[in-house]
């Protein structure tokens, strides 16, 4: 073969490759600082079971990085940061008049109330069942495997007894946002996965695959769902401008704001919670988060336009409370202060 011959082959070979590589390269077209991005990856890359980061300055990926685990474009069990996503879903179905806040779950979903629900049960709302203040002993913590294992999740959830009135104390339970779920699916007719579709997949580009289903084939209200690191932050900054993107409406303004409105507080973090979302200050700044068992967090921080994605190794032993906190430190103490100097 020629010299000429050889030298086109090579560059045909190049020009191929390009693409691929282009692909798979990040681009920073921001002015946010290189020393405070290092230094964020630098206190990300010291946890052992944090798969990724992503971050988003006004608009622009400033960070995205995978360590290890599934990837950035890849689909991966984000847990209890579902209950975010679920509550988004139920604002979708509050923006079209499908459902109210302040419907009672038995006049949403008549069909399914067992006979031996527990008397008053007909004073829960849907906004109680999102702001996880149903008032009805929790199914999560200790009490989540004897939940998950029976043969009907709404029946059992509607036959606890109350330790609370309805609207009263926040009480962390997943059977309260699966209930959610349920009732949008019995009013609407049209189950979670195709709402979650049609509400926030198809505006925002995003892709949402199945995920678990209870024994009646109700999908899991608030665990479990599957998304993308890349895809949650695109979800986050939607919210962050005001349910809007790339110019579309997807939630009303007014739900995002209701959303991030404090109903009452965890009894763990002291954090208070919305609709969905827990509401806390790092470095001097309003914080709205959603969170997932082992690790999964998404961080939207309007005041100095930041979106934060962080996923993790979601099987025990999970580092609990700690780990959290660990992980706020990555927003408080480098992004959010180099964001704010902007």
């Amino acid at each position: 073969m020629s010299y000429k011959n050889r030298l086109v082959q090579s560059l045909i070979a190049l020009c191929l490759a390009l693409p691929l590589a282009w692909l798979s390269a990040e681009t920073y077209a921001s002015d946010f600082p290189e020393s405070a991005r290092q230094q964020a990856l630098n206190m990300a890359a010291e946890f052992p079971r944090l798969h990724s980061i992503m971050a988003a300055h006004d608009g622009d990926v400033i960070i995205a990085e995978a360590f290890r685990g599934p990837g950035l474009d890849t689909p991966a069990n984000i847990k209890s940061l579902s209950k975010t996503v679920l509550s988004a879903v139920v604002g979708g179905a509050v923006d079209r008049g499908e459902v109210r806040l302040d419907q009672a779950i038995t006049d949403l979903m008549p069909n399914r109330i067992p006979d031996n629900a527990t008397p008053g049960i007909e004073r829960i709302t849907l906004a109680n069942l999102v702001s996880m203040q149903a008032g009805l002993e929790r199914t999560s913590g200790r009490n989540y495997g004897r939940w998950v294992v029976s043969n009907d999740w709404v029946a059992y959830a509607l036959s606890r007894p109350f330790v609370d009135e309805p609207g009263g104390r926040m009480l962390y339970s997943t059977g309260s946002t699966h209930l959610a779920s349920v009732a949008l699916t019995e009013t609407t007719g049209r189950s979670t996965l195709a709402l979650a579709r049609e509400y926030l997949g198809e505006p925002l580009g995003i892709r949402i695959d199945p995920w678990l289903r209870d024994p009646q084939g109700a999908y899991f209200g608030g665990n479990d769902m599957v998304m993308s690191p890349r895809d949650l932050l695109t979800f986050g900054e939607m919210y962050r401008q005001g349910g809007r993107h790339n110019g579309v409406q997807v939630l009303s303004e007014r739900w995002v704001n209701t959303s991030w409105q404090p109903n009452d507080r965890s009894p763990w973090t002291d954090d208070a919670y919305g609709y969905g979302w827990f509401i806390t200050e790092l470095a001097g700044e309003r914080v709205y988060y959603g969170r997932g068992f082992g690790g999964q967090v998404l961080y939207v921080v309007p005041s100095v336009e930041l979106t934060v994605v962080i996923t993790s190794d979601p099987n025990p032993p999970s580092p609990g409370g700690r780990y959290l906190r660990e992980l706020h430190q990555i927003v408080a103490q480098v992004l959010i202060p180099a964001a704010h100097h902007l």
